[in-house]
């Protein structure tokens, strides 16, 4: 990386924290980014497509020195994925879908200069316990997990009584796969 200056595009708490963690200074810099993709889009690529797009959005602006990185998180469960609910019903939807399941959460990261992209995804597999319908309406009602894919954090509550087995990265559930990020940068 050398003397480049990292900005990170992302409005998620837990990105800042875990990026600052990894011992990275950066800037923060928002862009409202529309986070649609198309509809024949393989499951697999929808998180590292809406990164990419994300990462799209800073290319006018950076520096010779700057490098975006712009992150998505998807879950998948039964060939959907399951995005940021819009609503109650649909946090209640997810949480059910995703009971007593396993279900996988792809984080896709997009590292961007002027000169150079890179793109990649971390994949987890969770599964949850047969959540009860009282779990599941005190932690939408405690948590409102309405910025958070498939409608949960595992670092919150609902991770804690709730996911019984794991197979990959914690931290790429919170929303970024880090050790790639950390090994891509060094790369980059």
């Amino acid at each position: 990386m050398g003397d480049k200056k990292l900005i990170l595009g992302s409005q998620s708490p837990r990105r800042q924290e875990l990026l600052k963690d990894l011992g990275f200074d950066f800037e923060l810099k928002l862009k409202e980014v529309d986070e649609s993709y198309p509809l024949n889009t393989p499951i697999d690529e929808v998180a590292e497509y809406i990164a990419n797009k994300k990462s799209l959005a800073y290319l006018e602006e950076l520096e010779d020195n700057e490098i975006v990185i712009c992150a998505d998180t998807v879950v998948c469960c039964d060939s959907e994925v399951l995005g940021k609910p819009r609503s109650i019903e649909e946090a209640s939807y997810m949480l059910r879908k995703l009971s007593n399941k396993w279900h996988k959460v792809i984080s896709g990261v997009s590292i961007r200069s002027k000169e150079k992209h890179k793109c990649f995804s971390g994949v987890t597999e969770v599964h949850f316990k047969k959540l009860e319908e009282e779990e599941i309406e005190f932690y939408i009602n405690k948590y409102k997990p309405f910025d958070k894919a498939g409608s949960y954090g595992i670092q919150e509550w609902i991770g804690y009584i709730g996911i019984d087995s794991i197979r990959g990265s914690y931290f790429n559930v919170m929303g970024l796969p880090t050790y790639l990020l950390y090994k891509e940068l060094k790369e980059f």
